[in-house]
This record gives C-alpha cells, structure tokens and sequence, in this order.
C-alpha cells in the first residue's frame, strides 16, 4: 500500500532536517561526544573492580562524576555564551579526555583522594555539546517547525547514550581491558567535539552583543526558567530511580538480565516517542505539550507499584521512557522561548544540569528506598514525576504561550 499523506508529509519533516546543511553532522557529532556520559560511570565501576576495590568506592566515584557534570554544564554554557563555542569545547573536551586517560595511573583503591581529583576534573570539564547544539538551532533552522522536528530528533537520539555507553564500556573491558575502556571514552569524546568544533555553524557561531550584560544570577532570575528547571529536576530523580529500581526487582524475581534491559527499555521508549513527537505538527504551544507528555510520563510509573513480573517492569520502563524525548523537546522549546537575549547556551545547560542532579538525587533515594519494600522503591519515580507534573500545572501561567 502507499503512504497515506500525512505519513509522507510526516517523513518529509525528517528528510528536510536532516538533509538540511550541517544537521546530519551537528547531531551526529554530539552523539559521539556524549557516549564518555554513558561509558564513564560503568568504566569507573569496572576499574575499581578491576583494583579488587569496594562497590561503595566505586559508587562513590559514579556519584562524584555525575554531580561534577552536571554542575559544571551551567558554568560551560555561560562561558560559551560570553566567548563562543568553539575554544570551550575544545578546551573542556582535553581536559575531560585527559582526566580520563590519567584515572588509572592514580591507583583508586590505594590513593582514592587522587581518584576523586581525576573524576571531579572528568565530570566538570564536560563539553557542554548540548547546550552548544541547542543554542545552534535557532540559526541552522529558522523556521519553528522545522526546529522543533530536529529537537525530537535530538532529544530521541540523547537516549541512546545511555543504552550504547555502558554496553560499549563493558564491551571493551571485556575484549581489552578496562584501561582500554577509559581510553576509548577519551578518545570517543574527543572525536564527537572535534566533529561539532569544525563544524561551519560552531565555526560562525558568535555570542551576542549583550553576552555577559545580564543579571549575577543569569537564566535564573527568569521565575518562568526557575519553574522549568525545578520541575526537570524531577523527571531526573524518576530517570535516576530506574538503575537502582531495576536492580532490585532482579534480584527479588531472579531475572539479573533485568538490570541491564531495563533501562534499555527507558531509553528506546525515548528514541520512539522522540520520532513520534516529531513526525508530526502538535496542536497548541511548547507548554502545553510540556504539560501533556508530563502526565503521560508520570503516569507510566504506576505500572512498578505492583512488584511487577519481569515482562511487565519492561514495559513499566518503556511507557514513561515514550514521553521522555516529547517532554525534554518541549521543554528545549520553552528554554528558547524565555531564554533572556544571549543566554541560551546557559539556559540550556541549566535545564541539562538539573536533569542530572535530579538523576543523582534519585539514584540516592531509591537506594535507601529499596531496603524499605519493592512499594517504596517504586514510588520514587512516580514522586518524582508527579512532583515535576504539579509544578507545572502549578505554574503554567509562568510558561510561554
């Protein structure tokens, strides 16, 4: 059968962005360059097992590197709004990539504190390559529906990183080694960057005339940017649940694999809600889709309130996972929307860093969750998502119309 109109129109949107100028490479670029997001946690891990050291140093060491990447995003992209794109990225991808190459000459397990050193420098020096491709956007592809196509795009394709990261450290520990591992996270880091620095739009990309002019506080003193970065915040504590949550109900139903395919399920969800959103044009303002795809994701967490079987933890993980990619695009678009004039590199490395401290923050709480029951554990990330849905019916009025 041929495809109905709409279905072509459909794919036609993802043949005009992606066969617009520099996309195919911007977005490929930044996938390469966040792989280090997913591979160090799991390099981390397996080189201080490798050291025959303790899980609670190695969790130590996944936690630190976690916080000091989401802290530093905000940073980064203040820079990057005052003094352009390319030398942060350059810079902050060698010292990321040589923080991560120096790791194991440190001895973790006999000189933790130097350890701790090399994975704070890691985590900090995090090239902020999505908030420089969010800033980039708006140039590339003037026109909204376009941009938005190429968000769900980018918000989808993110997911992946946390589905191939960790199996290609792994991978590569397995066949060469863990120092292999940590070498090939610097090496994938650097290539990624260098795709995006020699990029023409990073290239042309120049910071506003009132870069630097602004408030102390930058996106912050915006209380619509303030609601946006609370309520992502707890969609980070649910994203952050599901590692431990997972974890658990393998253990208690004797299905280990569950550890690993869970998550994955989060992650693919993510990419196919990601095509979704973007396959068509959505009725209504960015906020109100933020709003929609929020219930939808809060909702996809009821289904681990039971101690689910197996079968059905996967697709209590793929439900939210398919709102994922439609809220963080609409989210992207509401930060463009209130970003004060030459301050949306930052806005966005906000909006990236408290996904991440809510990811970290719901990592611990699960954790201590688990020992109180499989209920408590589940109810993390629906709290999570439901506390970030309430802030933003709350505050809708706060958000672009």
């Amino acid at each position: 059968m041929s495809a109905t109109p709409a279905v072509r129109a459909q794919d036609s949107a993802f043949r005009a962005v992606l066969g617009s100028p520099h996309v195919a490479r911007l977005l490929g670029g930044t996938l390469i360059g966040r792989l280090p997001a997913g591979m160090a946690p799991i390099a981390i891990l397996l080189l201080v097992k490798a050291e025959h050291g303790s899980l609670a140093l190695a969790g130590l060491l996944g936690a630190l590197y976690g916080l000091a990447a989401a802290t530093g995003q905000p940073l980064l992209g203040r820079l990057v709004d005052r003094h352009g794109q390319r030398a942060i990225l350059f810079v902050s991808t060698l010292v990321a990539s040589a923080a991560f190459l120096l790791l194991p000459a440190t001895g973790p397990v006999h000189h933790p504190v130097l350890a701790a050193l090399a994975v704070l420098v890691a985590g900090l020096a995090t090239p902020p390559l999505e908030a420089c491709l969010r800033a980039l956007w708006p140039r590339i592809l003037p026109d909204a529906g376009l941009r938005r196509t190429a968000l769900s795009l980018d918000s989808g394709s993110q997911g992946l990183v946390f589905v191939a990261g960790p199996l290609l450290a792994a991978g590569i520990t397995a066949g060469a080694g863990v120092l292999s591992a940590l070498a090939a996270t610097a090496a994938l880091g650097l290539l990624g960057s260098a795709l995006v620095v020699t990029s023409a739009p990073c290239a042309r990309w120049m910071p506003s005339a009132s870069a630097g002019r602004g408030h102390w506080a930058g996106p912050l003193r915006v209380p619509g940017l303030r609601v946006l970065f609370a309520a992502l915040t707890g969609t980070g504590v649910a994203l952050g649940a599901v590692n431990v949550l997972a974890l658990s109900l393998g253990d208690r139903h004797h299905a280990g694999w569950l550890a690993g395919v869970m998550p994955a399920a989060l992650s693919l969800g993510s990419v196919f809600g990601g095509l979704a959103y973007g396959r068509r044009a959505w009725p209504g303002p960015p906020a109100r889709h933020l709003v929609a795809a929020s219930v939808g994701f809060a909702a996809g967490w009821t289904a681990l309130l039971s101690d689910p079987v197996p079968a059905v933890a996967l697709l209590g993980a793929l439900l939210p996972g398919s709102f994922l990619a439609p809220l963080l695009a609409a989210a992207f678009q509401s930060v463009e929307r209130l970003s004060p004039e030459g301050e949306l590199a930052e806005s966005s490395a906000w909006l990236v860093a408290c996904v991440g401290i809510g990811q970290a923050a719901g990592t611990a709480l699960s954790s201590f969750a688990v020992a109180a029951g499989p209920l408590a554990a589940a109810l993390v990330p629906l709290a999570g998502a439901t506390g970030a849905l309430w802030l933003l019916r709350r505050f809708h009025h706060l958000l672009p119309a």
